[in-house]
């Protein structure tokens, strides 16, 4: 196993760079040694098919050894065995449970679609938080899923198809240019935008931080600004956005909040789950209320993530 100094020299040296100038040495021993981890697989029950109490029955009779994740009910951390062999398992096959990073499942919580509602899922595939968000609606109500490529797209219909998420509508289209076609018209949507990843780094293996650069960095927050615009311009008034991403600077991150709160109606909204591993979004003077937002840091069971929750317009919330 690598130590964590030998991590630290083979990640991109802007990154660590990068890191040491927004956490404490202390913090980036702690980010690096959950990027040398081998992390638990994790998992939630699909509640439109199964139910967790059926499931803990299942693994049990099957001795497939689990924990209960304290913030989210319909998620368990197996102890045991790996991804491929749950992957071999009737249950996977016809969809009663997705695999799924514990993070990823953050998102659609903090959203917390209802019943009825209209969402968009802006950038979709490959659909864990589409299929997600169905569960969560009971099936019940409107959701669009878009995904701009053809490729990933199709794993998004068959994701959709298998977990029998028959409220999900999937395009395939330009994120950028789906506000203007849908004006107003979303009560709830989720923008988990593209990214550099950075959360998702493993120090082991050179193709997850390959492509890393500051460029590609600078590159996306443009482009993460105008799935912004798109996913705010489709939301209602009042309606309810999430914006997250797998990865840690703060370009991406608290300079996507700033320049949203600058230049657009809305106002940040209180986070309310109990994570071991989340810290506050860094925040300036300006623009307090950007600690509203959470970064979720690398570990045993946690890829990096950060989450932050919007209102459109003036409402009391």
């Amino acid at each position: 196993m690598l130590s964590i100094q030998e991590a630290r020299e083979k990640l991109p040296e802007k990154f660590m760079e990068n890191m040491y100038k927004m956490f404490s040495p202390g913090t980036v021993d702690k980010i690096v040694a959950g990027m040398i981890s081998d992390r638990y697989t994790t998992l939630r029950v699909n509640t439109i098919k199964y139910n967790i109490q059926d499931l803990m029955r299942y693994f049990k009779e099957n001795n497939i050894k689990f924990e209960r994740v304290l913030w989210y009910d319909d998620a368990l951390i197996i102890k045991n065995v790996r991804e491929k062999d749950i992957q071999k398992l009737d249950i996977y096959e016809k969809g009663y449970i997705y695999i799924q990073s514990l993070p990823s499942m953050v998102p659609a919580i903090v959203l917390n679609p209802k019943e009825g509602e209209k969402v968009l899922d802006l950038t979709a595939a490959p659909g864990s938080k589409t299929t997600q968000m169905a569960a969560t609606m009971n099936n019940k109500g409107q959701i669009i899923a878009n995904e701009l490529d053809k490729i990933r797209c199709e794993r998004l219909k068959y994701n959709v198809n298998i977990q029998g998420a028959s409220i999900v509508e999937v395009l395939n289209g330009r994120g950028e240019l789906l506000g203007k076609e849908y004006e107003n018209y979303f009560d709830k949507v989720l923008l988990d935008a593209p990214c550099s990843g950075e959360g998702r780094f493993d120090a082991r293996s050179v193709v997850t931080y390959k492509n890393w650069s500051e460029k590609t960095v600078r590159d996306l927050t443009k482009l993460q600004k105008k799935l912004f615009k798109s996913a705010y311009t489709a939301l209602k008034q009042d309606g309810v956005m999430v914006y997250s991403t797998c990865t840690l600077n703060k370009d991406e991150n608290e300079m996507v909040l700033e320049w949203a709160l600058e230049n657009l109606n809305v106002k940040l909204l209180d986070i309310n789950i109990e994570i071991k591993d989340k810290i506050p979004a860094f925040s300036d003077r300006k623009n307090s209320s950007i600690n509203k937002a959470i970064r979720i840091l690398p570990s045993k069971t946690m890829e990096g993530f950060f989450v932050a929750k919007f209102v459109k317009g003036d409402g009391d919330f």
